[in-house]
């Protein structure tokens, strides 16, 4: 897993500071693609749209019908092709240009492919922190309560659409880093 941080990143994080407010840790997410839990749901739900529009395509070439049957099966291939298998490397790609940070005030997270979106969570209003961690100690820290209706879909990311909750995610020693964040919040009470 990455845990440098890159001088352009730590200089752009550094410029997001406030006064008196000072950088406690620094890092980015695991770079690659990765599976997260809710793909156990969305692999087979992805493979059954691809297959359905896969079907439905056959189908109407083979059976001769109007075109217009033929065209309106086209966008469902499309959004079959990114569920399958784009949205795995747009995940990567938006990791590898994300940045975490946790100062003595604030969580942040940096990201964007075509802008940068900074994230500020004020520690002292923060609830509902919690860790994933895995046997590597790597693992993602939960920033907030998680949305329960779209919970299955953590991670999933759809182009334009930010809707799940706040993390640093894939991080290296990620008990270490939750360790730091608690310890912040607590010196604010």
């Amino acid at each position: 897993m990455r845990t440098t941080v890159s001088e352009s990143a730590r200089q752009e994080i550094i410029r997001s500071l406030g006064s008196g407010e000072s950088l406690i840790w620094a890092g980015t997410p695991a770079a690659g693609l990765l599976l997260r839990p809710s793909d156990a749901v969305m692999v087979p739900v992805s493979l059954m749209w691809g297959g359905f529009a896969i079907f439905w395509e056959t189908t109407v070439l083979k059976s001769g019908a109007p075109g217009f049957f033929a065209l309106w099966g086209i966008p469902f291939l499309f959004v079959a092709l990114y569920i399958i298998v784009g949205r795995f490397f747009v995940d990567s790609r938006i990791r590898r240009h994300t940045v975490y940070a946790l100062t003595n005030r604030r969580a942040i997270i940096i990201s964007g492919l075509f802008f940068r979106t900074s994230t500020s969570l004020p520690l002292a209003t923060l609830t509902d922190i919690s860790l994933r961690e895995k046997a590597d100690g790597s693992g993602t820290i939960t920033l907030g309560r998680p949305l329960p209706n779209i919970s299955w879909m953590s991670g999933l990311r759809w182009p334009g659409l930010n809707q799940n909750t706040p993390a640093f995610e894939f991080i290296s020693e990620a008990r270490g880093v939750h360790d730091r964040l608690l310890d912040a919040q607590r010196a604010l009470a």
